[in-house]
This record gives C-alpha cells, structure tokens and sequence, in this order.
C-alpha cells in the first residue's frame, strides 16, 4: 500500500526527499487509477529503497493538481531533487514503469 501522508506543503515534500519521488496524481472515481494502483504495489516492491512512491488525490489536492498540469488520470510523475523528470499518463505494467523508473534515475 502506498503511503497517504500529511503534508504542509507539497513542494516541500518534494523538495525536502533525499529519495527520487514518485508520485501518482488518482482520484477514487477513476477506473485506470485503480488499476494502477495494483501496479504501484508490485512496482513498490521492486524498487523499494530506490524510489518512494506518493499517491496524491486530486480531488482533495485540486491546487496541486492543476499546479502540474495533470489533465489525465492516472497521471505518474517522477522527481527527483525536487524537479520532475519524467511523466506518465494512463497505465503501464509494472515491468515497464520500473524500467522506466530506473532509466530515469540510473
């Protein structure tokens, strides 16, 4: 299961992770996000230590939301030192999101 935390500010929690973030921008409503979120599971498993995974609901967190201009669900986006490197919209398998991933931050 993905973390839900409480923040005081989003930037902050990128900003402030030592680890590369990823983080998923769902809302309850949406089908494909759901998917995914059986596939964050199994991708969390596999790089465990080398990314931290987020899941943001946008419905809650509208502002941070149209901040990154996330106009898809599921909308995946990867950060690192605080800047976002790489963004997935619509659902991957897990093989391939963790290859990415690790193209992105190797």
């Amino acid at each position: 299961m993905a973390v839900k935390q409480q923040f005081n500010s989003f930037d902050e929690m990128v900003s402030g992770s030592e680890q590369p973030l990823l983080v998923d921008f769902y809302a309850d409503w949406c089908g494909p996000c759901q998917m995914m979120a059986k596939i964050l599971d199994q991708v969390k498993a596999q790089v465990k230590g080398e990314v931290k995974i987020v899941k943001i609901d946008t419905e809650r967190y509208p502002q941070i939301a149209s901040q990154h201009q996330i106009h898809a669900l599921p909308t995946l986006v990867l950060f690192n030192q605080g800047q976002p490197i790489d963004r997935i919209e619509g659902v991957l398998t897990a093989e391939q999101l963790v290859s990415r991933i690790r193209e992105k931050i190797g």
